[in-house]
């Protein structure tokens, strides 16, 4: 005698649920050894891990009409930025050095407007939360 089978309830069925009547054999499409999977798992996971930044169109034509030059070093210097900021939790920050200063929106890695050496020394930064020197 079996003391597991006295032990056995039927289940209610769950409203909304089709009871299947028979399972259909799938077939694999691309076998595992492929490493599609795991290179585009690879992929996706290093290119989330680096902070994508962008300019808004004022920012964008701020940056033209100051001179100031947007090239891979810049980039990578303002994603180092935006990196630092978010471990601390800022939201908005001033992202700057002796002749250049960018406010970025942190959680869309987006820069709002940038400002030259002169008129950084005009203005008074409001509504950031965190200032971080470009290295």
């Amino acid at each position: 005698m079996n003391h597991m089978a006295e032990r056995v309830f039927p289940i209610s069925p769950v409203p909304g649920v089709t009871p299947v009547d028979r399972v259909q054999q799938v077939s694999r499409v691309n076998s595992p050894q492929d490493g599609q999977f795991g290179a585009l798992l690879n992929r996706e996971l290093n290119r989330t891990a680096e902070p994508a930044i962008s300019f808004s169109k004022h920012a964008q034509s701020r940056a033209a009409e100051r001179g100031i030059q947007v090239d891979d070093t810049l980039m990578g210097q303002l994603a180092d930025s935006v990196e630092r900021a978010q471990a601390k939790g800022a939201t908005n920050i001033l992202a700057f050095d002796a002749t250049r200063a960018f406010i970025i929106n942190v959680p869309h890695g987006r820069v709002i407007t940038t400002m030259s050496q002169e008129e950084m020394e005009e203005n008074i930064f409001t509504n950031i939360d965190g200032a971080v020197l470009l290295k």
